[in-house]
């Protein structure tokens, strides 16, 4: 993503202890659980950002659940046909399914995981401590 990304505030009134949804995966909520208090502690994550993290926690579970379709059915699937005779004939090899849903879901998550500030390069980038009076919110200093 090119361009200036924005900075990470911190929130006073961060959401905390917030349960997963019901209707999450078992996978989506394993994310919720594992990654949550690590949001929370940072003071990120508010009530606006629940339907990005509910979508980052589904993205991450789908990708779990496509990683163990393909390594129960593997990468690659053979196609088969019965001739005429019976006998089973090889005709092509063909990408499992899975794998796209996985690469689409580990792209989603990633993107999203960005914004919530849960990747190395967003915690890298410097938070805004306390916006309350401050007149030099974005860094651009009085002009004097």
């Amino acid at each position: 993503m090119r361009g200036v990304k924005p900075h990470i505030e911190i929130d006073r009134g961060a959401l905390q202890e917030t349960p997963p949804p019901d209707w999450l995966s078992d996978d989506a909520k394993a994310e919720w659980h594992r990654t949550f208090p690590i949001l929370s502690k940072r003071k990120i994550l508010t009530e606006a950002d629940l339907g990005s993290f509910e979508n980052y926690c589904m993205a991450m579970g789908l990708a779990r659940e496509m990683e163990r379709e393909i390594q129960r059915l593997g990468a690659v699937q053979k196609v088969y046909k019965i001739d005429k005779d019976g006998n089973s004939l090889l005709v092509s090899v063909r990408k499992n399914p899975a794998v796209s849903v996985q690469s689409d879901a580990m792209t989603r998550a990633r993107l999203l995981a960005a914004e919530l500030g849960a990747t190395p390069v967003s915690r890298s980038r410097p938070s805004v401590e306390d916006s309350e009076g401050d007149d030099d919110l974005y860094g651009w200093g009085a002009r004097q």
